[in-house]
């Protein structure tokens, strides 16, 4: 009887608990020998090992009004990737390994296959990067999501040495600027982007085909985010610090990993912005300096290097270029972009 008014209410306790266990497959696949039997446990089970003086970092974050483009092309694999790599890359610039993830989905209806969708993805990231997938927490709340709303968050704990941990100290005036490429809007942006093509009044637009892109406009905003940590590994030891450039982009992402006394000093032109970048800032007339506090404009990951090692990186590192250098900051702004 209990049961009956639950699901009346909008919870199905039943197709819930299916989930779970379709949840604990995918999840399964992920696991490392560190990963603990936890049967019968309120909480995912982790045994460190190999370190000798163990730092653990941790993120966690979301992938944003993403999440509307997603649903609205019933396209949810990309998003899981997105979810796992995303918090990855953050650890990452402290030099860390991601050792396990956890997973928050919290929805309306239950769509068990756009859930499933979605776990792909998750299971995708967390195979590409290592990482074991441990644990989470799936909530259907009808009261407080309507119709196909969803939220998605992600938690990823990694380790790294104490004497390889990057710090901010170790950045130094003359030390040149490594930038990666992005492969496109990432996470960010996009209630901007959602405002700009209008995707919630004419969500038709996601299917045109755009002359600079080459294809279809949602095909583009659904690009999952790159993966850095399985490039940047090997050269870790080679680097004294990087920055993800997320919302904020370069301006307010960079000062996040420099020292208060040096400014990075990055050349406008020395990379390449993506064609989705100069769509959004014509359709939507947007300044240069908003885009470039908004997006990542093309680079993902900037890295800072001595200069007796730039050539060691960019030999492992094929797409990446040099966009700039540390200097002495003054009484300037921390990031100079300069053409």
């Amino acid at each position: 009887m209990a049961s009956d008014a639950y699901r009346e209410s909008g919870v199905d306790l039943d197709r819930m608990d299916g989930l779970k266990e379709r949840i604990k497959g995918f999840a399964a696949t992920t696991h490392s020998p560190q990963v603990l039997d936890s049967s019968g446990s309120f909480a995912g089970l982790y045994q460190l090992s190999g370190y000798r003086a163990p730092v653990l970092v941790a993120s966690t974050d979301g992938v944003g009004t993403k999440i509307k483009v997603a649903a609205q092309l019933g396209h949810f694999e990309s998003v899981g990737q997105d979810l796992v790599i995303l918090n990855v890359n953050d650890i990452l610039t402290r030099g860390a390994k991601p050792l396990f993830f956890l997973d928050y989905v919290a929805f309306s209806n239950l769509d068990t296959q756009r859930l499933d969708n979605l776990m792909r993805g998750i299971t995708w990231g967390c195979l590409e990067v290592g990482c074991s997938l441990i644990g989470g927490e799936t909530a259907q709340m009808p009261q407080v999501y309507t119709g196909d709303e969803m939220d998605l968050a992600g938690f990823v704990v990694g380790a790294v040495e104490r004497d390889q941990l990057l710090e901010s100290k170790n950045i130094k005036a003359g030390q040149v600027l490594i930038g990666v490429p992005s492969s496109g809007l990432h996470t960010n942006g996009f209630s901007l982007v959602r405002q700009v093509f209008k995707t919630d009044e004419n969500p038709n637009i996601l299917y045109q085909r755009f002359d600079e892109l080459k294809h279809q406009l949602g095909e583009e905003l659904l690009i999952p985010h790159r993966s850095y940590y399985p490039l940047m590994e090997p050269v870790l030891n080679l680097i004294t610090g990087l920055a993800h450039i997320t919302g904020g982009g370069l301006p307010g992402k960079l000062p996040a990993i420099l020292p208060d006394n040096l400014t990075a000093e990055i050349n406008r032109g020395s990379w390449t912005v993506l064609p989705i970048f100069e769509l959004i800032q014509k359709t939507g007339g947007i300044s240069d300096e908003e885009m470039y506090r908004v997006f990542n404009m093309g680079l993902g990951i900037v890295a800072v290097c001595p200069e007796e090692n730039v050539s060691k990186v960019l030999e492992c590192l094929p797409d990446a270029v040099v966009i700039g250098k540390m200097i002495d900051r003054g009484e300037g702004e921390q990031v100079i972009i300069k053409d």
